[in-house]
């Protein structure tokens, strides 16, 4: 699963955000898809760049993701190197299009985990939301606060006044 970092939950966020209040949303796009709202997020391209790029190889963004090539000088294999850059894998990527992490989609309620479809605006925000709250609560549980019962207690400097 992705790193849990702030960029990477604040990029999660964004997206769902983004989604969430009307961003076009089209499932067969590659600008306006899962990945590519997420891409649009991290890039700060557009929906139709993210859309050019990946149009110059064949494939939707599993087949994109499966045939990457770092050293490739594709504009769509710099996308994604952007967005591994950030801490997300591929089988992250290749999941997110069809919101099918087993880990994300069983913190989901019961009610909704069974129904969630990969082409539906809203499924997609839960699934967003929920991965971004996972990554989240593994961040905070890698927290140590020290222990400041066991530190010294600093003992007051008296100064005369003359």
């Amino acid at each position: 699963m992705a790193q849990p970092t702030l960029p990477v939950i604040q990029a999660l966020r964004d997206t769902a955000q983004r989604l969430a209040t009307q961003a076009p949303y089209q499932w067969g796009h590659m600008g306006s898809c899962n990945c590519g709202h997420l891409a649009q997020t991290i890039t700060q391209l557009t929906k139709a760049e993210i859309h050019a790029r990946a149009m110059q190889r064949y494939g939707d963004w599993e087949r994109q993701i499966i045939d990457y090539c770092p050293t490739s000088g594709l504009p769509i294999d710099q996308t994604i190197d952007e967005m591994l850059a950030l801490g997300f894998t591929r089988s992250d990527l290749t999941h997110l299009e069809r919101i099918s992490d087993a880990t994300i989609r069983a913190a989901i309620p019961f009610e909704r985990r069974d129904t969630l479809r990969h082409n539906q605006r809203d499924d997609v925000v839960l699934y967003l939301r929920t991965w971004a709250d996972l990554l989240e609560r593994d961040l905070l549980a890698g927290i140590t606060l020290p222990n400041f019962d066991a530190a010294p207690v600093p003992t007051p400097v008296l100064v005369a006044a003359y």
